[in-house]
C-alpha cells in the first residue's frame, strides 16, 4: 500500500474506468491487480474520493500478512464497521455471524449461508445512499474470507454497493479464481515517470534522475523512496551498494532502503515498531477497523519522521507506510527481539484464544504443556469457524511444545485427523514422518496418518487394514476402560479401509471389534453393520440411523456423512439428503474437503436413486474435478465408478464402459472389492441396457452366484433384479427363482424399501401366472417404491409383458404406458424403447398420454401414490426433494384427473386406475 500523499500521475485512463465505475446505478465488483508501488492504493484513494462526492459511505480495510492463517480475520476487519446493522437481519443470518466472528459455537453457516447473510448486510448498509468496500492487498486475505468476498462480488448486481480490491500478481490468491472483473495497474510510461519524480524532487542530481528513472522503470512508489538513497541522504545508503537496474529485484531495493532508515532508531523504538508489525498493524489509512483490536504503537515520532509511518487522517494512529516497511521491521529484528515482541502481544490479547495462542507459538521454544493446551483450545476454535488448515498448523506446534511423548503423539493423531478430513494428504504424510522418531511406528497417531495417506492416496487397503487392526489390539490389550478419541477413530477407519477391501478384510474386522465389547461406541456398529453385509446385518439398521440423525445438527460432520453411508447402504438416504445439502459447501469451504467429497458423492447416489440422474451427473462431474485436484486417487477412481454406472443405466455406453475400464484396471489389482464391484455392476447395467442379456448374466454372477448372497458384497442385494432378468432371458429360469427366493428368504424386503421392491418384482418375474399378479401389485403399491422411479418402472415393463401375454394387449396397456413415461422422463431412451416396443406389440401408441387423457405423469404419480400412503406435503417433499407448495400443486393437478376431491380417495383411485382398461378397448 503506497503513503497517503502519494499522487496520481499518468492514470487518465485508469481514472476514467474508476470514476464509470463509481458512477454506475449497478452494484458492481472490480480487481486492481499490479506490482507492488506500482500505485494501486493511490487509485483507491481516487475511488474513495469520488464515492464520497457522489453520498456513498466507503469502508476501506486492508489484507495482513500476520492474519492470513487466521479465518474470518479480513471478513470481520472489512465488516466490523457495518455489524451494528446485524440486528436488523434476520435470525439465520445474525447466528452466521457469530458463528464466524467467534461469538456463538454452532457449527460454522456454508458459503452460500454465510455469503447471502454478508450481501444481506451490505445491503442494508448501503441504504439509502450507497455503500464502497474497498481492499487493499488482497492476496493476504485469509482463505475464508477471500472465498465469502468473491461470492458477494459475483452478486452485487441489484444492489448500491460496489467493492473494489487491490492485489498484486505474484503468488497466487484466492481471488485468482473469483470470476471477478480486473483492471491491470501497469508502471507508469516513460513521460509520466518522469514527472512524477520531477514534482516529487524537483532539484534532484541529473545522475541520480537519470538512474532512479533507470532502477524504478515506471514504478511510483521506487520514484518516490529512491532519490534520497541514491543520494546519500542522511546516510542511508551504504558504502559499496551495487546499483543498475535488474541487479536488486524492487521489493529487495526497498527493504534496503527502509532497513537504512531503521538501523538507526534506537532499540526501544524498534522494539515497538516490532509489536505493531508482528499483530499487523496497518500500512497506510484502514477506515473504518475495530481499533481496539489491534495493537497501537506508542512514541514512535521518530519513525514517522524517518519516513517509515504515517498518520492515519481517519483514526489519528501511526500507521506503517508501506507493506514493505512492516516486513522490513520483522526481518531486521532477531530471533530473540521477535519472540519477545510476540511474548508480550500474547499478553496484549489474552482475552481471544486464537490469537494469543498464535502469538505463544511464536514466543516459546523449548517444550511448555501450558502453551500446548492454549493451542489446542485456539484449533478447537478454528475448527468450529471454519478454518481446518489452521488447526492443523496449531495442533502439529502444540506437539512440537508437548512436554512427553504421549501427548505429542495424541496431537500429532489429532492433527492429523483434521488434515485427514480435510484432504492435505502431503501434511498428514509430514505428520506420519514426524511422529516415528518419538512415539515409534507403532504409535496410534503415526498408524492413523500413515493409513489416510496409504489408504486415499494409493488405495493400498492391505497394508493399512493390517497397521490399523493391530493399532486397534494394542489400545484394547492396553486394558482401556471407556472408548477413547483415538481408538474411536481407528476403528472408524478400519471400518471404512474394510468397506472398500470387501468380504476378506470383514472376516477379520469382525471378530476384533466384537472383541471390544462395550468399546466400540454405538455409531461405530451402525457402520460396521451398514457398511458390511446389509443381508446378514441390515436388519433395524435404518431405525438406529433414523435415532442417530436425530441429533443433528450437534452430530460432527464426520458423522452425519457416516451416517449417511450407512443410509445409503438401507436406502434411506433420500430422508437425510437436506441434512448433507445444507452442510456440503461448509465443509468444502472450511477445509474439511474430505468429508465435502464424500457428501457429494452421497448426494450423487440419492440424486441417481430418486431419478434427478442430470443433476447426479452434475454432481458427479464435480467432485471428480474436486478428487483429482486434490490427490485423492481412491475417492477420484470412486467418483468415475459412480458415473459409469449413471452412464450405464442412461444408455451411453461408451462412455460407461470407458470409465468403468479405468476403474477396474486400477482397483481390481489392489483388491479394492468396493470399487470392483461397482464395475461388475457398470457391465451388468450396460449389457441390459443394449439388450445383451449373457452378458449381463456373466457379470451379474461374477458379483455373486445365483441363489447366493456373498459375504461382503455390497453390490450383491443391489443387483438382484439384474442377475434374475438376465437369468430369465438367457433360459435359466431355475437359477432366477433361486436367486428371488433367496432373496427372500434373506429377508431383504425388511432391509430397506427399494430391496422390498426388488424382491418382490423378482418373485413376480419368477412365479407362476397366479401368484404373479398379487407380487406385482405388492411390489408396485410398497409405500417407498415411488422413491425409486428406474427400479419401478423396471417391474412395471415386466408386469406389462406378463399381463399381455396371460391376460392380452388389452390388461397391459395401462402399466406399460407407465413404464414408458417412467424412463422417457427419467431419459433411458433403450428401456424406454423396449417398453414402447411392447405398447406397441398391445395397439397401444408410443406415447401412454395418447392412451390415457387423464393420464398421471411420474411425478404426480409419485406425489399421489405417497400422498395415499399418508404423508404430508411437507414430509413428500423431504422425500422428493420439493417444496410444500410444489407437492400441492401437483396434488391440485392429481385429483381432477383421478374424479377425486380429498386425499382420503386417492388409495381406492390410484387401485382403479391401475385395474382399469385404458380407453378405446372393447367393453
Amino acid at each position: 500500500m503506497e503513503p497517503f500523499a502519494t499522487p496520481v500521475v499518468g492514470r487518465e485512463s485508469e481514472q476514467s474506468i474508476l470514476s464509470s465505475f463509481v458512477t454506475s446505478a449497478e452494484g458492481r465488483a472490480l480487481v486492481l491487480r499490479g506490482e507492488t508501488g506500482v500505485g494501486k492504493s493511490a487509485l483507491l484513494g481516487h475511488v474513495a474520493e469520488q464515492a464520497r462526492s457522489a453520498g456513498y459511505r466507503v469502508i476501506r480495510a486492508t489484507g495482513v500478512e500476520a492474519e492470513s492463517n487466521l479465518p474470518f480475520a479480513g471478513l470481520h476487519q472489512l465488516l466490523y464497521p457495518l455489524l451494528p446493522h446485524v440486528e436488523r437481519l434476520d435470525a439465520v443470518h445474525r447466528v452466521a455471524f457469530d458463528v464466524v466472528f467467534g461469538r456463538s459455537h454452532e457449527g460454522a453457516p456454508s458459503v452460500m449461508t454465510l455469503g447471502i447473510a454478508v450481501l444481506d448486510l451490505v445491503a442494508v448498509a448501503a441504504s439509502p445512499k450507497g455503500l464502497l468496500l474497498m481492499l487493499d492487498d488482497g492476496q493476504w486475505l485469509d482463505p475464508a474470507s477471500t472465498e465469502i468476498c468473491g461470492f458477494v462480488g459475483r452478486r452485487l448486481a441489484g444492489n448500491a454497493v460496489k467493492l473494489v480490491v487491490a492485489l498484486r500478481p505474484e503468488g497466487s490468491s484466492g481471488f485468482d479464481s473469483a470470476a471477478l472483473p480486473e483492471l491491470p495497474v501497469p508502471p507508469l510510461a516513460g513521460p509520466a515517470a518522469a514527472r512524477l519524480l520531477d514534482e516529487r524532487h524537483p532539484r534532484l542530481d541529473p545522475e541520480v534522475r537519470r538512474r532512479v528513472l533507470d532502477e524504478a522503470q515506471g514504478n511510483p512508489l521506487a520514484l518516490m523512496e529512491l532519490p534520497p538513497y541514491l543520494s546519500g541522504q542522511g546516510g542511508e545508503r551504504a558504502t559499496g551498494e551495487p546499483s543498475g537496474h535488474g541487479l536488486v529485484p524492487l521489493p529487495d531495493r526497498f527493504r534496503q532502503v527502509y532497513g537504512a532508515r531503521i538501523a538507526p532508531l534506537g532499540p526501544e523504538l524498534r522494539a515497538e515498531l516490532l509489536r505493531g508489525a508482528l499483530d499487523g498493524v496497518h500500512a497506510g489509512a484502514a477506515t473504518g477497523l475495530a481499533r481496539a483490536a489491534r495493537y497501537r504503537m506508542q512514541g514512535v515520532d521518530e519513525a514517522a519522521a524517518a519516513g517509515l509511518l504515517d498518520l492515519d487522517p481517519v483514526g489519528g494512529e501511526f500507521v506503517f507506510r508501506h507493506p514493505l516497511v512492516r516486513s522490513t521491521v520483522v526481518l531486521s529484528a532477531t530471533p530473540n527481539e521477535r519472540r519477545s515482541a510476540h511474548a508480550a502481544l500474547a499478553r496484549v490479547h489474552r482475552d481471544d484464544v486464537e490469537r494469543r495462542a498464535m502469538h505463544l507459538a511464536a514466543a516459546t521454544v523449548d517444550p511448555d504443556e501450558e502453551v500446548a493446551v492454549a493451542l489446542e483450545e485456539a484449533a478447537a476454535s478454528a475448527t468450529r469457524r471454519g478454518g481446518a488448515a489452521a488447526a492443523v498448523t496449531w495442533l502439529t506446534r502444540a506437539a512440537e511444545l508437548s512436554e512427553t511423548s504421549g501427548d505429542r503423539s495424541r496431537r500429532l493423531g489429532d492433527a492429523a485427523f483434521v488434515a485427514g478430513q480435510a484432504g492435505l494428504l502431503d501434511q498428514v504424510q509430514r505428520l506420519v514422518d514426524a511422529d516415528r522418531a518419538p512415539s515409534g511406528p507403532d504409535s496410534a497417531a503415526s498408524v492413523l496418518v500413515s493409513a489416510y495417506a496409504a489408504l486415499y492416496e494409493d488405495g493400498d487397503v492391505r497394508s493399512s487394514h493390517r497397521q490399523v487392526a493391530a493399532a486397534v489390539e494394542r489400545l484394547r490389550d492396553a486394558g482401556t476402560a471407556r472408548p477413547a478419541e483415538e481408538l474411536t477413530r481407528l476403528v472408524n477407519l478400519l471400518l471404512a479401509i474394510s468397506q472398500y477391501a470387501g468380504a476378506d478384510a470383514w472376516e477379520r474386522t469382525h471378530p476384533l471389534l466384537d472383541s471390544l465389547g462395550e468399546l466400540l461406541p454405538a455409531k461405530s456398529r451402525i457402520y460396521q453393520d451398514a457398511w458390511s453385509d446389509v443381508v446378514r446385518r441390515g436388519a433395524g439398521v435404518h431405525e438406529r440411523v433414523a435415532q442417530a440423525y436425530a441429533a443433528f445438527p450437534n452430530l460432527d460432520p464426520w458423522d452425519i456423512t457416516r451416517l449417511g453411508v450407512a443410509a445409503y447402504h438401507v436406502d434411506t438416504l433420500g430422508h437425510y439428503r437436506s441434512h448433507l445439502l445444507r452442510r456440503v459447501e461448509r465443509e468444502l469451504r472450511t477445509g474439511a474437503v474430505m468429508n465435502g467429497m464424500t457428501m457429494l458423492h452421497l448426494i450423487m447416489l440419492d440424486q441417481t436413486a430418486s431419478g434427478d440422474w442430470a443433476a447426479a451427473e452434475r454432481t458427479g462431474q464435480r467432485v471428480l474435478e474436486l478428487t483429482t485436484a486434490h490427490g485423492n486417487t481412491l475417492f477420484a477412481h470412486q467418483s468415475r465408478a459412480y458415473l459409469a454406472l449413471l452412464a450405464a443405466l442412461r444408455g451411453d455406453l461408451g462412455r460407461a464402459r470407458e470409465l468403468q475400464a479405468v476403474v477396474d484396471r486400477w482397483a481390481r489389482p489392489r483388491r479394492i472389492g468396493f470399487l470392483v464391484q461397482i464395475a461388475d455392476a457398470v457391465g451388468t447395467a450396460a449389457a441390459l441396457s443394449e439388450g445383451d442379456y449373457e452378458a449381463a448374466y456373466l457379470c451379474a454372477i461374477g458379483i455373486t452366484p445365483p441363489g447366493i448372497f456373498e459375504p461382503g458384497a455390497h453390490q450383491a442385494s443391489r443387483t438382484v433384479l439384474d442377475l434374475v432378468e438376465a437369468a430369465l432371458h438367457t433360459g435359466r429360469p431355475q437359477q432366477a427363482r433361486r436367486h428371488a427366493l433367496a432373496a427372500q428368504d434373506a429377508g431383504l424386503p425388511e432391509v430397506s424399501p427399494r430391496l422390498a421392491l426388488v424382491t418382490f418384482g423378482a418373485l413376480a418375474m419368477t412365479a407362476g401366472d397366479d401368484e404373479a399378479e398379487g407380487l406385482f401389485r405388492r411390489a408396485e403399491t410398497h409405500p417407498g417404491a415411488a422413491d425409486f422411479p428406474f427400479e419401478l418402472a423396471r417391474v412395471r415393463l415386466a408386469h406389462g409383458i406378463r399381463l399381455r401375454h396371460s391376460q392380452g394387449p388389452r390388461a397391459a396397456r395401462q402399466v406399460l404406458g407407465q413404464a414408458v413415461e417412467a424412463f422417457t422422463e427419467l431419459g433411458t431412451e433403450a428401456w424406454a424403447e423396449r417398453a414402447r416396443t411392447e405398447l406397441r406389440a398391445c395397439g397401444g401408441p408410443a406415447s401412454p398420454s395418447a392412451t390415457n387423457p387423464a393420464a398421471l405423469t411420474w411425478q404426480e404419480q409419485r406425489i399421489a401414490e405417497l400422498a395415499a400412503g399418508g404423508l404430508t406435503n411437507k414430509e413428500i417433499g423431504e422425500r422428493t426433494h420439493l417444496s410444500p407448495r410444489t407437492v400441492s400443486s401437483h396434488l391440485y393437478r392429481v385429483f381432477p384427473k383421478l374424479g377425486v376431491t380429498s386425499r382420503a380417495a386417492l388409495r381406492d383411485a390410484l387401485a382403479a386406475v391401475q385395474s382399469a382398461p385404458a380407453p378405446g378397448d372393447a367393453a
